[in-house]
């Protein structure tokens, strides 16, 4: 069975981790940070904190999920034989 994927809901963790460090390193080249600009950069970043951890845990269930399919496969396709192999 193929994965489930949600393409325009799913975040891109890698673009978001990118975008996040962008936020970061337009703070730290700021001798003096524009207050509304800074302001506009951390509501950004909180949006995709939380958009993050949301695909994380998705992600994590997913991988929990076929971790489990595997572990019921590999159990219905060893025959007792193969049980009984030492390596």
């Amino acid at each position: 069975m193929p994965p489930k994927t949600k393409a325009k809901d799913s975040v891109n963790l890698t673009r978001t981790l990118g975008r996040l460090q962008e936020i970061a390193e337009w703070f730290d080249a700021q001798e003096e940070v524009d207050i509304e600009e800074g302001l506009e950069k951390v509501k950004e970043a909180a949006v995709l904190i939380k958009a993050g951890r949301r695909r994380l845990t998705e992600v994590k269930n997913e991988f929990e999920a076929v971790k489990k399919e595997m572990g019921t496969e590999e159990t219905a396709v060893i025959s007792p034989e193969a049980e009984e192999m030492t390596f």
